[in-house]
């Protein structure tokens, strides 16, 4: 029986975006100057002020609210009238050192004998629905926001777009559980006051999306994905109607509070730990993404459609508790989903040293992770710049989104005999 499924996503000026985005902010630059800096940053944007708080242990000094500022700024809130710019709002810093006795858990004689840094359950998924192995409602709803926050900075053919942003994808499925088409869109974006009253806003706005916005992002879609558009699509459009207070200003935002739109859309499961503001001795964030590249690794070489897969730790111990396979029915091997993960177990060290060395988790490289989501993103170099308050200033090349690597595939299909 046909099926439909919903996700959603939040774009990188909704004001709990905001608050990732500035404590992956604070950890890049602390790695960078101290890659074994040890950090739990948590951040809260409200009208006119933003408040960071946690723990850290580093042997290096930052400007915090000058990292803050240039993460606001760089998102674009830059203007008086949204009630929250970069240059002007109050930032009050409660960052203090980390605890001694959740860093005993974590540093070890041996870095291969680091413990987990908290206890608790990660979840990796992948399917062949899309060509980066995500679910389609999420992956669509992204990208409607990357080319939205596109079409704000070009200033040009929407030119009275402002930050905040939402989108949600709805999809129908048939019998094979195969997508059919786009059964609705919604999409809520601040925008400026208009000079016309409300309906005639309303109604350039809707126009702009339906003839702009969803040209573009078609335009960047396979073919197949592009024929799921069709004309009974339902659209909701800032169906609450004007939109122009957001952003800080008209909610409070924090970090770790759009733990499904960084991770699957509802696809698969979440064990209900966020991702920023992390450093990666912290299990919530590296073990994440640990049983995304091997889930995503599974599913390229071939062992199954459709994978979920689980890792559990506790705190302060080496190895993880034991390792979740399913397959949902869609595996290619004459194998259990238990015997999946027993040998899963042998291909990939999941402790916590290993996964870091493994995908490499010690760069500056989470500022990007912060808003568009995760998982399925690109994993390529780039070059960065950071700066301390004494003027020392470091470049450096950056590997982004390493768990999107298919550079396991020949060692799993070789494993499984495929």
């Amino acid at each position: 029986m046909a099926y439909l499924f919903t996700s959603e996503s939040v774009s990188e000026g909704h004001p709990d975006k905001i608050a990732d985005q500035i404590s992956d902010a604070l950890i890049d630059n602390f790695l960078a100057f101290d890659p074994q800096s040890k950090v739990a940053c948590e951040t809260l944007v409200t009208t006119g002020q933003v408040v960071l708080a946690g723990e850290v242990k580093s042997n290096i000094y930052l400007d915090v609210q000058q990292i803050a500022r240039d993460v606001i700024n760089r998102i674009g809130y830059t203007k008086g009238e949204y009630q929250f710019d970069g240059n002007s709002c109050g930032i009050l810093s409660a960052i203090h050192e980390q605890s001694d006795d959740i860093n005993r858990g974590v540093d070890r004689a041996t870095k291969e004998e680091q413990g987990a840094g908290d206890q608790g359950m990660m979840f990796g998924y992948a399917s062949r629905e899309t060509e980066n192995y995500m679910p389609l409602a999420l992956d669509l709803s992204h990208q409607l926001l990357i080319e939205l926050a596109a079409l704000r900075r070009e200033n040009w053919e929407m030119d009275y777009l402002r930050p905040d942003s939402k989108s949600q994808v709805t999809i129908e499925y048939g019998d094979d559980n195969k997508p059919v088409r786009i059964d609705s869109i919604v999409l809520s974006t601040q925008h400026d006051e208009f000079d016309e009253d409300e309906k005639v806003m309303l109604d350039r706005i809707n126009k702009d999306v339906r003839e702009i916005l969803i040209p573009r992002v078609k335009a960047k879609l396979r073919p197949e994905t592009k024929a799921l558009f069709n004309d009974q699509i339902k659209y909701h459009i800032n169906p609450t109607g004007k939109f122009v207070i957001g952003g800080p200003h008209g909610d409070t935002g924090l970090t770790g509070r759009k733990i499904i739109v960084d991770t699957y859309g509802g696809k698969g499961a979440h064990g209900g730990g966020a991702f920023s503001g992390k450093d990666p001795s912290k299990v919530d964030r590296s073990a994440a993404y640990a049983t995304r590249h091997i889930a995503k690794n599974l599913v390229a070489a071939g062992v199954c459609n459709e994978v979920l897969v689980q890792v559990s730790y506790a705190i302060g111990v080496v190895e993880p508790m034991g390792i979740f396979i399913d397959t949902y029915g869609t595996s290619k091997v004459d194998m259990s989903d238990g015997e999946i993960a027993e040998k899963v177990g042998k291909i990939f060290d999941m402790r916590p040293a290993s996964i870091e060395d493994r995908l490499n988790l010690r760069q500056p490289m989470y500022s990007e992770t912060a808003a568009y989501g995760h998982m399925g993103r690109n994993n390529e170099k780039v070059t960065k710049t950071f700066r301390t308050p004494g003027g020392e200033e470091k470049t450096m090349e950056v590997e982004l989104f390493t768990w999107e690597r298919l550079d396991y595939v020949d060692e799993v299909r070789s494993a499984f005999g495929l």
